[in-house]
């Protein structure tokens, strides 16, 4: 009787340490994966600070071009290659159709349905207003105009949004005339948003076209 009492004690003791030694005393958490409903965090991506990218599974871009074009597109459709917006722009970067018959695309059905060719009108177009902004470009490259620090990405970008003429008339006017779109966006936010991207490999192209 005393043996089968010792030997269930001694299989009862066993089998506690046992359990005890796969149960974790304490759980560590990175409190970056626990939220509340009251917690909420916003990003933009592509982003030119690199932080922005701790612990995300997304390429930092830096100032590259490919952060600059995604960025536009972000902007202007969500990234989306067959949006077309209340006012008839159409694609991912948003063409008129009358910008788009300036660089060699007329049929816009065609173009909405392919994204290999909306890649390419979005270069083409840099290097059309490259080179029609191209001593705006030389001139204020660098210099800090109402307290925007004027770059090339920005003014391109600015003349993505608002055509190249606006671009003009906002230096001719040191920064007090600037376009704002039917949705009230204007030059000068493309300017700030899209400033400082490498975009010196695109070559100006006067006759630029498809």
């Amino acid at each position: 009787m005393i043996k089968k009492w010792h030997f269930y004690s001694t299989l009862l003791l066993i089998i506690a340490f046992l359990s005890l030694g796969f149960k974790p005393f304490n759980l560590d958490s990175n409190p970056w994966f626990l939220t509340d409903g009251s917690n909420e965090s916003y990003y933009l991506f592509p982003s030119q600070r690199q932080e922005d990218y701790a612990k995300l599974n997304i390429p930092y871009t830096g100032n590259f071009f490919i952060g600059y074009k995604e960025a536009i597109a972000f902007k202007e459709s969500q990234g989306k290659y067959r949006r077309t917006n209340s006012l008839g722009y159409l694609g991912k970067y948003q063409f008129g159709s009358s910008t788009l018959r300036t660089i060699g695309i007329y049929n816009t059905r065609a173009f909405l349905n392919n994204p290999e060719l909306q890649e390419k009108a979005f270069v083409t177009l840099l290097a059309k207003n490259k080179w029609l902004l191209r001593k705006e470009i030389e001139k204020y490259d660098g210099t800090v105009i109402n307290g925007i620090h004027i770059t090339e990405s920005g003014i391109l970008a600015a003349a993505h949004l608002g055509g190249v003429r606006t671009v003009k008339r906002f230096f001719r006017s040191n920064g007090k005339r600037y376009f704002r779109d039917a949705y009230g966006t204007s030059i000068v936010s493309y300017m700030k948003a899209f400033g400082g991207y490498d975009t010196s490999f695109i070559e100006a192209d006067k006759h630029a076209s498809i």
